[in-house]
């Protein structure tokens, strides 16, 4: 028995704010942002609330895969900014969906949210306590940064993605997956104690660059599998230069690897469910491709997965 991706959705905050806005409230340019993390723009909720946002992109994957919301075994939902302290945002997305009396639980493992989520859906499924799973990644970051350090305030976006998995019938398959954390990294990346986004730059590039080919290079030794053969990487969107740093040192050509980050900067959890969905409507993910994904965010947390899609 293994698990496969029945459908993916997205939603994504109407307004745009561009490098160009960002010059009229931090010193910085669009050159220097451009030249240090790939980003050319990011949108922002003014509006949508986080329970909001992932509903839009769980109704989206649940009509994708023809799943109705009562037909759901499990809500998994991934993010470092919930609706509120309790209930859990899974619980209002349940109740938002009509899905019953469906068990519903949050994930908090920041930018790894999504893989950590997707690990654990994997395992309900293969164990035989589930046959549909939700999965979504949803973040309101423009609530947890603080607009006047320029260092962070040029990162961030809001959004949602969310993935339908099921009981594999046709081979599709999550093929190995490895997870980790080091809490005695926390100061890399954490929220101060008024919540908001503050981290450790340089030092956390390097980490992420290091934790991430390494744990990349376990899954496809567990699944037998070489970086060549690899048809699509997934990395979560925090900065082109991890993203390019990582291929190279996998020895993955650039045209395999997914980069969105220009269009919406790094939206945490919902990162790699964005990307995922927005490869598969581009024509770069099809059915039967290896598609490798990876990430690394605050706690530390970090992981990869290998799947035939």
């Amino acid at each position: 028995m293994g698990t496969k991706i029945l459908g993916t959705g997205v939603y994504l905050p109407k307004e745009v704010l561009t490098n160009e806005d960002l010059e009229k409230l931090v010193d910085t340019s669009d050159e220097w942002i451009t030249t240090r993390t790939g980003i050319k723009e990011r949108r922002i909720a003014r509006r949508e609330s986080v329970v909001e946002m992932a509903t839009k992109a769980s109704r989206d994957a649940l009509s994708d895969a023809g799943v109705k919301p009562e037909e759901l075994d499990l809500i998994i939902l991934a993010t470092l900014t919930p609706q509120m302290r309790f209930p859990s945002t899974a619980c209002l997305l349940q109740a938002q969906l009509g899905a019953g009396r469906v068990y519903a639980f949050d994930v908090s493992a920041a930018c790894s949210g999504f893989l950590y989520a997707l690990d654990v859906a994997d395992s309900f499924i293969k164990s035989g306590k589930a046959n549909r799973v939700l999965v979504v990644g949803a973040e309101r970051l423009s609530e947890a940064v603080d607009w006047s350090d320029r260092s962070t305030c040029v990162l961030f976006g809001d959004g949602a993605g969310a993935v339908v998995v099921g009981k594999s019938r046709d081979g599709s398959d999550i093929l190995a997956s490895r997870m980790y954390s080091d809490g005695s990294l926390k100061e890399l990346l954490y929220a101060d104690a008024c919540g908001y986004i503050r981290m450790k730059g340089r030092e956390l590039f390097k980490h992420a660059v290091r934790s991430m080919d390494e744990v990349c290079r376990e899954v496809l030794s567990l699944a037998g599998v070489k970086p060549e053969e690899v048809d699509l990487v997934i990395p979560h969107q925090a900065n082109v230069r991890i993203i390019n740093a990582l291929a190279e040192k996998l020895g993955i050509p650039k045209e395999k690897v997914f980069v969105n980050i220009e269009r919406y900067g790094n939206t945490s959890a919902a990162s790699i469910p964005i990307a995922l969905h927005e490869a598969v409507r581009e024509g770069k993910l099809k059915r039967g491709d290896l598609v490798l994904l990876t990430a690394m965010g605050g706690g530390l947390t970090w992981g990869a997965m290998l799947l035939r899609f």
